[in-house]
């Protein structure tokens, strides 16, 4: 209901996120009622991989356009280390190989970088979604909802990312795919790929940020970093 409304008013993007949407039953029923709104709208779904495999071909079926996986290092160790559930990368490989496989597409893999825990992990998640053909997005390690004991510290800076993929992989920067895009966008001299960061923390993009997001409680959140949002189911009901 929600959806119908904003995508009246003008939205042409949609995505399921959390939390872990694969967690709600029913997920594949409210991707078909959301994909029936305007085939025109761009729906898709940020996953941290682990139920990815099995779900992938019903996601795609009901109407879901592409997926972003979170995939924080390709190290096992380091992996655990930052999913803090103790599950293999192993599941995330096996649900990105899933996803591919059922047509999401284009596949986004999102990482956050956490300083003295899988900054290592940059250059070979990079070397690896060069060789896999996917568009990798380091994010800045940031207080989203102030829940994760965020400390400026432990934050790896959008320079010192880039600098470290383009010592052995040179990169130049690309123009916004549009209005409001949150990464800024870098490709490979050799035309072999893209990459992007997310620099919410050292290059804020407040001015032009386009998002709103809605709680499964019913609240409009129009910031990430908000701790209070606008009731939108008491006026609905």
């Amino acid at each position: 209901r929600v959806a119908s409304a904003f995508v009246a008013l003008g939205v042409r993007k949609i995505r399921l996120t959390g939390g872990e949407p694969l967690l709600r039953r029913g997920i594949e029923r409210l991707v078909a009622m959301l994909a029936a709104i305007d085939p025109a709208v761009d729906l898709t779904l940020t996953t941290n991989g682990a139920g990815l495999a099995r779900k992938a071909r019903e996601l795609k079926d009901a109407g879901l356009k592409r997926v972003t996986v979170s995939l924080d290092s390709l190290d096992d160790a380091t992996f655990r280390r930052m999913n803090g559930v103790d599950w293999p990368v192993s599941r995330v490989l096996e649900g990105i190989a899933a996803a591919r496989g059922a047509g999401l597409a284009p596949l986004k893999v999102n990482t956050v970088v956490r300083r003295d825990v899988n900054e290592a992990s940059v250059l070979p998640l990079a070397r690896w979604a060069r060789a896999e053909g996917l568009v990798l997005r380091f994010i800045e390690f940031m207080d989203v909802g102030d829940t994760n004991a965020w400390r400026l510290d432990e934050v790896v800076h959008r320079a010192e990312i880039l600098a470290r993929i383009d010592a052995e992989m040179p990169l130049e920067p690309v123009p916004p795919a549009y209005p409001g895009e949150v990464a800024d966008r870098f490709r490979y001299r050799d035309g072999s790929g893209e990459i992007g960061v997310i620099a919410s923390v050292t290059q804020p993009f407040c001015g032009a940020c386009t998002r709103a997001r809605l709680s499964a409680e019913g609240e409009l959140f129009t910031c990430l970093f908000a701790a209070r949002g606008t009731d939108l189911k008491g006026p609905l009901r």
